[in-house]
Formats: structure tokens, C-alpha cells, sequence
């Protein structure tokens, strides 16, 4: 940066030096400089620029001395160079008056050009966008040597970071037709072809396998077949993680020493990338003795039952910080978040290697505890729609408490369950979270940001196809409100904001199927206690009609009749991802002449149904779960109608079949008809599912 003032100070100096000499045949001499009475100051040349900012910029005002030549005048010069508005500037005496102590000047500049219009060739309109955010061009901006030069360097970047390493950049300038002294400029971009990565080879790696070094490097494949879903592009910038990744492989693996001894990358074909890695290894090293210090809460055994490293065992730094601090993973136990879930959030660990002696190393973790953090405020924001309420039942965090890292965990986990938020957001620890410790009274806020997303669905469609036309009508709520059902300012169009679910469908083509069917769901009933209450009833309707000869028919058909209701709650044991949920459901049958999976055709049905589930789910998301797992069993019964019966004969027609009886005490069950024998359907289903 000196050097570069040192310039300007040179350069500024001979633009003075050659406007004083030539300016209007005043001829100036530099070896006796001489002072005068500033008579007047001008500006010429500017189109931009006001002549009044110009002169705040010199300095320059009428009736102050100044001596010329000398280095105030210099100093001028350069100050209006370093604008870089200018392409040229100078101050030159523009006349001298008779009593020649006085002198007018004139400043001298000459403009930059404004750009009118910037434009992109070669690009999609897609990553025309991208680099128009990231170079932000302005119209009616100035143009130099200095912005044609960052924002090439700047689409380079870009596109090497999408593989194309051979990118040229070409910018473009013509003058503006239509507009005074200004120009245009286009970015003419030659992307060339995506360069991929041939092959990657190793030498000197003889204790760890090649496909471990291979899997290590997670953004810099080849084309070897254990790479075929990754992308084989080359990026710079990945490429230095990656060989940080590569020496962890062998730290992995115990190789506290090892080291890439050189990384050579050719071009094997135009567009086709190598690269060789030459790797010192180094000597393999053992854990020997392990000691703790600073700790007060646990004991030395207790912190080594987390760490699980004992004597004797292979030097795993990787392992060894993954299971003292977690890696920056959740949900993984270590010996950071055994004190974090105890309210330590200022506690830190530092393992430091005490003596190295052959291939051992003894190592001592030395701990810092610190003092128990209290939970101050908790803030909720972005929550536009939902209620605040809704929001804070979900969470485990509660002002007063002492921290604990797994509650907060869950919390976040609860808010993105909701259903309301965008998961993805919630989980960004730069979006959507802040932990704000105050280690001055001890004391932590956390701060949850939320982002709204549209969760009501509205479906309305239509067709034709098979003679016949298909409507289908249907409004699901997913943040319905009943609270508020009696607040007019509330219906826009419906009461919405704490997490109810109401949902209405109908669907029908005429005589030969109708469907109607709704439902609601309140997740918190009475707001108090995560237990819900689920209500759902549904009408089908579905005949044998068809169009022949212009005629319908619709004498043969089959109506269902249903509604269910439930109730789930949360458990405290074996622990709090468990849900108990038990369901009463019926359904009536009713048939006419209808010859489609029954086994009668006229006649009445009724199922009714006790359903017990258990389930556990402690995946982070609903959509895309990460990480966790959901199980599942439940068993759905009837009552036991067989078992109620009486076995007897009862009374035979003239025909030898058994009557109509409707006492289930007066009939034999074994030879009644199939439509009296499945008036009450009977039966127990179970049933089981994972997923991790």
C-alpha cells in the first residue's frame, strides 16, 4: 500500500509538471518556485461531475496563497487521481494578473466513461443472475482497467467453482449511441469444457487402504467405479479441504506425522484432470497413559467411560476430538455435552500431548468447567402466523432452568415437527438459532428464529374420461385456530395460528362414485399437555351405473359409512419420544345387489375397532430425516362376537336352511347365512415397522 502511494505521488507529479510547463504558454520555473494570490479557480472537462464538488475536493478557494510549483500542488493532483473518477487531472495557471502576484487557475480533468448497459454472452440467463449479484454492476457506474479486471476475475472464479477451469473472460466496450459520453460493456464469456478428474493416484500410502484415502476426500472424485454417483468436477476451493480430510485418514489411523510430500495435477486430455499424491506416512503411534485435570463434577473414571480409549490403543486424534467435543454433530454423546447437558455451557477441554516417547504418547485433557449457566430469555421471532404460544409449548428450553445442550437440541427438533416452519432453516445454526452466553452472571438467552411456510392446501380439479366427468373439491387447514373461531377480525379466510389441522374433501363423477370426507386434529388438547384429539368421518358412495342406450342404471351399490376418534399422549418413560395412542373407529357397510369383494350381496355391516399403538420417532425432520429413527406397533381388535354366541342348532325352514333369528343366543353360528354371519366383522391385526 506504501509503494502504491508512492506511485500515485510520482504520477500525479509529472501530470503537474507537464500541465504547468505546456498550460496556455505560461512558462514555469521549477527551480525558483514562486508564491501567488489565487485570483480565480475554474474546472474544465467535466460532464459528471458539479465544478463546486470538484473544487471541495482541491481545496483549492479564492484569495488563499499558494506556492508554484511545490508539493501542495502535487498533493492536489494525486487526490483527484485517487478517486478514480478521473482518467487524467492537473492544475494549470490559467493567466497571471498584471501585478503579477496574482494567478487564475484552471483544474483540469478528464472523466472516466459511465457505463450505460452491462451485458453477459456466453452464459445462461440462470448464471447471468449469479453473477450479477455477486459482481453488482450499476448502470451509469465508472469504468477503468480496475473494475474490468475484478469482474473478470470474479466470473473466472464462479465458473471455476462449477468445474470449468479453462475459462476466459473477454471484455467488451463500444460507445453509447445514444448516450452522452458513456459506453457499454459486455462480459464476452468462454467457458470451455468442465474439466473432470480422470484418476487419482497415491504413492506411499502402504498401512492405509487406497479406498479409505478415496472415500476421505468428499468433493474431489475420479471415475473409478466406487465414485459413480459423485460428481468428478474439480474445485479449488474443496480440493484444500480435501487434502485436509485425506491427512485425517491417516491420523484416523494413528499416523500423528503424516504428511502430503507433494501433489502434482496434469492434464491428461484436454478437459481430463490427474492428479498424484505423494504421502510420508510416518511411524504408527499408540495411546499410553491418559490423564485428567481440572475436573471437579466427574470423575477421571466417569470421563473415561465417554471417551472409551484405553492403553494400548491406536493414536485416533479424529475419534479422540469426536468423542471430547462431538465434531459440531448432534445427537452423539461425548464429554462436552455430558457437561453441557448439566448446565456447563462455558465449559471447554484442551487435550495436550504430555511426552511422546517411541511410538506412545500420553496425553493430558486438561478442563476448564466454569460455572452452571442459567437459561435467561428465550426469544421467538419470524413467527408471523403462528401463535407465540404454540411455539414455546414445543420447547425444552424454559427461562430459570439450567442449560442442557440435549434439550435444546430437542427443541429445535420439536419446532421443526410443527409443520408450520421450514425445517431446513430452523436447523441452519446461522439462521435459524443463536445461543447468546453471558458469562459475567452466568447466564445464557437463546434466540429461535423461525421461518413461516405455507401449510393450508386448496384443491380444486377436473376432468373427463371414461364417459363420464370427475370433480374433485377439497380445503385442508393446517394451522387452524378454534380459539379464535369467534374473532371476526380472525377469518382471513379462516381462524388460523396454533396448529389445529381441519380438513374437508369431497370428490364425485356423477351417480357411480361420491366421497365425502373430514377431519380435525388438535395437537395440544386443552393447550396444557401434549395429548391430541383426532376426530374423522367419511361417507362413500359407489354404484354399478353406466351409460347404455342414453340409460342409467345405478340399482347395484355399496355405501360406507364412518368416523373415528383417538387420542394419543406423550410418555415420560422409558423416555419422551414415545407416544401412546389409542383409537375407536366404526364403519357400516351397507350393500344392495353389490357382487365385489363381499361375500353377500344385500345387506348391513358394521366393523367396530379398538386400535392400540405404540410408537417412538426421534427423527430430527419429518420430509428428509438425518439422523434417528421411528418405530412403530400397534394391534387393531374387535370384540370377540364368535365367543358370545350360543351353539345352537336353532331352528331349520322347511328346507333344511336355518333361519332368520336375530338373538345371537337362538341360532347356530357355524350354519348362518354369510350375511347374517358378517353383520358384525371380527377380527385382531398387528402389526410392526422401523426405520433408521
Amino acid at each position: 500500500m506504501r509503494v502504491y502511494r508512492i506511485l500515485s505521488v510520482i504520477i500525479s507529479f509529472v501530470f503537474s509538471y507537464s500541465l504547468f510547463a505546456q498550460g496556455n504558454g505560461i512558462t514555469v520555473d521549477y527551480n525558483n518556485p514562486k508564491k501567488y494570490v489565487i485570483g480565480g479557480v475554474r474546472v474544465d472537462g467535466n460532464h459528471y461531475f458539479g465544478a463546486e464538488k470538484i473544487l471541495q475536493l482541491t481545496g483549492l478557494q479564492k484569495g488563499m496563497e499558494i506556492t508554484v510549483p511545490s508539493e501542495e500542488i502535487s498533493s492536489i493532483v494525486n487526490r483527484l487521481w485517487l478517486q478514480r473518477y478521473f482518467e487524467d487531472a492537473a492544475v494549470v495557471i490559467d493567466s497571471i494578473a498584471p501585478s503579477l502576484d496574482t494567478a487564475f487557475f484552471c483544474i483540469r480533468i478528464k472523466e472516466r466513461p459511465r457505463v450505460s448497459r452491462w451485458t453477459f454472452t456466453g452464459v445462461r440467463s440462470g448464471e447471468e443472475k449469479e453473477l450479477r449479484e455477486r459482481i453488482n454492476p450499476k448502470r451509469g457506474g465508472e469504468f477503468s482497467d480496475y473494475v474490468a479486471k475484478t469482474s473478470s476475475d470474479i466470473i473466472k472464479r464462479y465458473f471455476k467453482e462449477k468445474g470449468f477451469l479453462l475459462c476466459d473472460v473477454d471484455v467488451q466496450t463500444e460507445k453509447d449511441s445514444i448516450v452522452r459520453s458513456a459506453i457499454r460493456v459486455n462480459f464476452a464469456v468462454n467457458k470451455g469444457e468442465k474439466v473432470k478428474i480422470q484418476k487419482i493416484t497415491f504413492e506411499g500410502n502402504e498401512h492405509v487402504k487406497e479406498s479409505k484415502l478415496v472415500r476421505s476426500m468428499k468433493k474431489t472424485k475420479d471415475k473409478r467405479l466406487m465414485n459413480f454417483f459423485n460428481s468428478k468436477k474439480f474445485n479449488e476451493k474443496e480440493y484444500e479441504n480435501d487434502k485436509r480430510g485425506l491427512i485425517s485418514a491417516f491420523n484416523e489411523a494413528g499416523y500423528r506425522d503424516a504428511r502430503i510430500v507433494k501433489d502434482t495435477m496434469y492434464y491428461v486430455e484436454p478437459n481430463r484432470l490427474a492428479i498424484d499424491f505423494k504421502i510420508d506416512e510416518g511411524k504408527r503411534y499408540y495411546f499410553r497413559n491418559i490423564t485428567w485435570t481440572g475436573n471437579s463434577v466427574y470423575s477421571s473414571d466417569d470421563l473415561n467411560r465417554v471417551l472409551m480409549i484405553n492403553k494400548g490403543d491406536v493414536y485416533d486424534v479424529v475419534t479422540m476430538d469426536q468423542r471430547l467435543t462431538g465434531g459440531g454433530k448432534q445427537n452423539e454423546y461425548d464429554v462436552s455435552k455430558l457437561y453441557r447437558d448439566n448446565g456447563y455451557l462455558f465449559f471447554s477441554i484442551q487435550p495436550v500431548e504430555l511426552n511422546i516417547e517411541g511410538d506412545s504418547v500420553d496425553v493430558e485433557m486438561r478442563i476448564v468447567e466454569g460455572k452452571p449457566a442459567k437459561l435467561n430469555n428465550i426469544i421467538i421471532n419470524g413467527n408471523t402466523l403462528t401463535n407465540e404460544r404454540v411455539v414455546r409449548r414445543q420447547v425444552f428450553t424454559r427461562p430459570g432452568y439450567l442449560f442442557s445442550q440435549t434439550d435444546f437440541e430437542r427443541s429445535i427438533r420439536e419446532i421443526a415437527s410443527l409443520g408450520q416452519f421450514d425445517q431446513e432453516a430452523i436447523a441452519d445454526p446461522a439462521k435459524g438459532y443463536s445461543i447468546l452466553p453471558n458469562q459475567l452472571d452466568n447466564t445464557v438467552d437463546i434466540v429461535y428464529n423461525v421461518t413461516e411456510k405455507p401449510s393450508s392446501q386448496l384443491e380444486l380439479s377436473g376432468g373427463w374420461g371414461g364417459n363420464t366427468f370427475v370433480a374433485t373439491v377439497g380445503v385442508s387447514f393446517n394451522n387452524f385456530s378454534t380459539r379464535r373461531f369467534f374473532d371476526k377480525t380472525a377469518w382471513r379466510p379462516v381462524p388460523l395460528g396454533d396448529a389445529q389441522n381441519l380438513a374437508v374433501r369431497f370428490q364425485t363423477n356423477g351417480t357411480y362414485y361420491t366421497s365425502l370426507s373430514a377431519s380435525f386434529m388438535e395437537p395440544w388438547l386443552f393447550g396444557k399437555k401434549p395429548t391430541s384429539l383426532s376426530i374423522s368421518a367419511y361417507y362413500t358412495r359407489q354404484t354399478n351405473s353406466y351409460l347404455a342406450f342414453n340409460i342409467l342404471n345405478n340399482d347395484e351399490f355399496m355405501e360406507v359409512y364412518g368416523f373415528a376418534a383417538g387420542i394419543g399422549k406423550r410418555l415420560k418413560w422409558p423416555d419422551n419420544y414415545f407416544v401412546l395412542y389409542n383409537q375407536l373407529s366404526w364403519q357400516t357397510y351397507k350393500l344392495q345387489n353389490w357382487q365385489y369383494n363381499f361375500l353377500f350381496e344385500t345387506g348391513l355391516s358394521h366393523n367396530l375397532s379398538y386400535t392400540l399403538s405404540l410408537s417412538r420417532n426421534s427423527t430430527d425432520q419429518q420430509i428428509y430425516p438425518r439422523m434417528g429413527s421411528d418405530f412403530s406397533m400397534s394391534v387393531q381388535l374387535t370384540p370377540p362376537y364368535s365367543l358370545l354366541r350360543k351353539k345352537d342348532r336353532g331352528v331349520l325352514d322347511e328346507n333344511g336352511n336355518p333361519t332368520r333369528v336375530d338373538s345371537w343366543r337362538d341360532i347356530d353360528y357355524d350354519r348362518q347365512t354369510s350375511q347374517d354371519r358378517y353383520r358384525w366383522i371380527e377380527y385382531h391385526k398387528w402389526s410392526f415397522k422401523g426405520a433408521i
